[in-house]
């Protein structure tokens, strides 16, 4: 591919500016992952906002051309390896690519790259989807049932993985010591918890004072602030 107009999704939602990053997101705490990275990497982008209610967004064939998951965020790079267009889903994927697109929040080698990755694929594969859990349950549809054990559940396991990142986080400022990409996915998930479901006492996150900290440091930062808004 040598053109934008070759990826369908950009007849449905089109370029602003066809030599810059696009981007198909919401201000979710997945989204906002992708939106902060490009406002600390300084990179341009046109933004696109993809409703995840709406069946005629992220359902159309033109959005899942990008991603067949159905899922925000994705990205087109037009610059992308070789000088050739790229899309890509899955966050982890993204913070990945542009980390080593741009030399910024992400080791080239050595031990500090994997102990980085390493804290990613423990936010992609355990704190993302059990707080997602938290969310439903407790302030989504999943309040109205009944059945108390799955509320009990997700608390608990939610719980653990918190006190696995306040032990994690004692002494430093970021998850590995320097600020990475690691900290732009799990971050966005600790404000959700505060913020959107409302669920710091249910998840114990109100009383890990290291939590509490880290989360306030990240919420500081102009360029998160700024991706936060992105998807708004």
């Amino acid at each position: 591919m040598t053109d934008l107009a070759d990826f369908p999704i950009t007849r449905r939602w089109p370029p602003v500016r066809p030599d810059v990053i696009q981007l198909y997101t919401l201000n979710t705490p997945n989204g906002i992952k992708t939106s902060v990275m490009l406002e600390e990497c300084g990179l341009d982008y046109d933004a696109h906002r993809i409703s995840i209610t709406d069946p005629e967004d992220q359902m159309t064939p033109e959005f899942l051309s990008l991603n067949p998951n159905n899922k925000i965020p994705a990205m087109i790079d037009p610059n992308g390896p070789g000088g050739q267009p790229i899309g890509i889903f899955e966050t982890g994927a993204i913070l990945i690519y542009l980390g080593d697109k741009t030399g910024q929040f992400l080791p080239a080698s050595g031990a500090a790259r994997y102990h980085t990755i390493q804290w990613l694929m423990w936010q992609m594969g355990g704190l993302g989807p059990m707080l997602g859990q938290v969310g439903f349950f407790h302030r989504y549809k999943g309040k109205e049932i009944e059945d108390p054990r799955p509320r009990t559940r997700y608390y608990t396991e939610a719980r653990r993985l918190l006190g696995v990142l306040d032990r994690q986080l004692e002494g430093r400022d970021w998850v590995t010591g320097a600020y990475s990409i690691a900290d732009m996915a799990i971050a966005p998930w600790l404000r959700t918890v505060r913020v959107n479901y409302e669920a710091e006492a249910e998840t114990g996150m109100d009383g890990f004072a290291n939590v509490q900290a880290y989360l306030e440091r990240f919420l500081a930062r102009p360029a998160v602030q700024r991706g936060i808004e992105v998807g708004a």
